[in-house]
């Protein structure tokens, strides 16, 4: 268990006293205003990340398209994306999330506005190239920000659901994205898309705060958090050298959770890209079915992601090691996901999109992954490690909408890029059951800059 009288150590200012007549007053619930802030942002993070694969149909159609350069510009987000995670985390622990996310967020949405006038495969590459940049510091920012608000004993439920804003924001858009597509062309989903996040990103500059600067949070739920085990201000970091981020990356929990995310990951990224595409052209789904399908298995990973979260928190009131607490989602959602090769072996438009939303559901429960993340990372870099795993998980955006454009394009079929997500959810099953170990919070032992 964390204990928090660990968390002042050299370099980490010391929190102000809180007055004793503050344990006296009931705290107020300002983290939960912040946790919907953040569930927003994500919401609208994984709208202007997913607009692109319910307009690729057709999209792909009026600018004649083929499927390798379709999965090429599917992947194009995940180049800079993932290349940008580090310094996106770095910046992030620097400046906050509040600035950092708020502006990063107004920036992304203007890049997503102008795939509206985009003219071919150039323009494109170009414009997801700026979105996947411009996003970096979103879930380094999340993490952050959870980290700081939420005790140990609550993180593992607040951070399902900001995660599940990546699911339930996709499932609630894409029916009406579709209609969007269908009655005002795909060109005015990005405008739309665009403008939402403007929006957004200007409340978030307004509203969120850090829980020392919180107008909204009292001294008792301060002492609240920071007892729990949250890391209530946004010093306590040093300056990182370069043996401290490589004993970072070295570090067997950091290996194991990277692997784990990457296959993982590898289930999300075949439905933020290719799963409408898979549904009109391999099931030859009409657009109604599409809309009203597509939303099911996001549903499910939504369920499965919270279920994942309630599951561990409950466990460690229970008494469970943090370990057991963390681990047990991991494994079992992994595992599960291998299901979702026997979509290859039925006829049935309802049975398969019942294997895909147990496959969603699985890879939701195995998200909880973010949680586990917070708990492994050294307090001097809890952004930069979130950004460490995040990179290794976003990789497979760069993998997978290549590989199956690919494989699509060599067998005309869908079987063997369904086979490929399977193998993948083996090799996460490796990597949290083998390779993991115990979870316990990284000690840097080099000396900071």
């Amino acid at each position: 268990m964390l204990n928090p009288s660990s968390l002042s150590p050299v370099g980490v200012d010391a929190a102000p006293a809180i007055p004793a007549r503050a344990q006296r007053v009931t705290p107020t619930r300002a983290r939960y205003l912040m946790l919907s802030l953040v569930l927003g942002a994500t919401v609208v993070n994984y709208l202007d990340r997913v607009n692109l694969s319910v307009v690729a149909p057709f999209m792909a159609k009026d600018l004649g398209i083929d499927k390798v350069h379709l999965g090429l510009i599917f992947s194009a987000f995940a180049w800079t994306y993932a290349i940008c995670l580090l310094p996106g985390g770095w910046i992030v622990d620097r400046i906050g999330s509040r600035i950092a996310y708020g502006a990063s967020m107004v920036l992304w949405s203007i890049a997503t506005a102008i795939q509206a006038l985009t003219t071919g495969v150039a323009s494109l590459l170009g414009c997801r190239l700026a979105v996947g940049l411009l996003e970096s510091p979103a879930f380094p920012a999340n993490a952050r920000a959870v980290t700081m608000w939420f005790p140990q004993k609550e993180r593992g439920l607040a951070t399902s659901v900001y995660v599940m804003g990546q699911y339930i924001g996709t499932a609630l858009f894409s029916g009406l994205l579709l209609w969007v597509t269908h009655a005002y062309g795909w060109r005015v989903v990005f405008l739309a898309s665009g403008a939402i996040g403007v929006v957004y990103g200007i409340f978030w500059l307004a509203t969120y705060r850090d829980p020392r600067k919180s107008r909204r949070a009292n001294a008792a739920e301060v002492a609240h958090i920071e007892e729990g085990g949250a890391l209530a201000s946004n010093k306590e970091h040093d300056k990182i050298s370069m043996s401290q981020f490589f004993e970072i990356i070295r570090n067997r929990q950091v290996v194991a959770l990277c692997l784990g995310k990457f296959a993982n990951n590898t289930v999300l990224t075949f439905f933020l890209t290719w799963f409408p595409t898979y549904l009109i052209e391999q099931r030859h789904m009409t657009l109604i079915k599409v809309g009203f399908f597509a939303a099911l298995p996001y549903l499910g990973a939504s369920v499965g992601v919270l279920a994942a979260g309630w599951v561990s928190d409950w466990m460690l009131r229970r008494g469970f090691s943090l370990t057991a607490a963390r681990k047990t989602p991991l494994v079992v959602g992994v595992s599960m996901g291998v299901s979702i090769i026997l979509v290859n072996y039925t006829n049935s438009d309802w049975i398969c999109i019942a294997i895909l939303t147990t496959a969603f559901f699985a890879q939701g429960i195995a998200s909880s992954s973010w949680a586990t993340a917070s708990e492994v990372a050294p307090k001097e870099a809890l952004a930069l490690t979130a950004s460490v795993t995040s990179f290794a998980a976003n990789l497979t955006g760069i993998v997978t909408p290549t590989v199956i454009g690919y494989i699509v394009s060599a067998t005309g079929s869908f079987e063997w890029a369904i086979n490929f997500i399977a193998a993948m959810a083996l090799v996460g099953v490796f990597a949290y059951t083998v390779l993991l170990g115990k979870i316990s919070r990284i000690e840097l032992k080099s000396r900071s800059a």
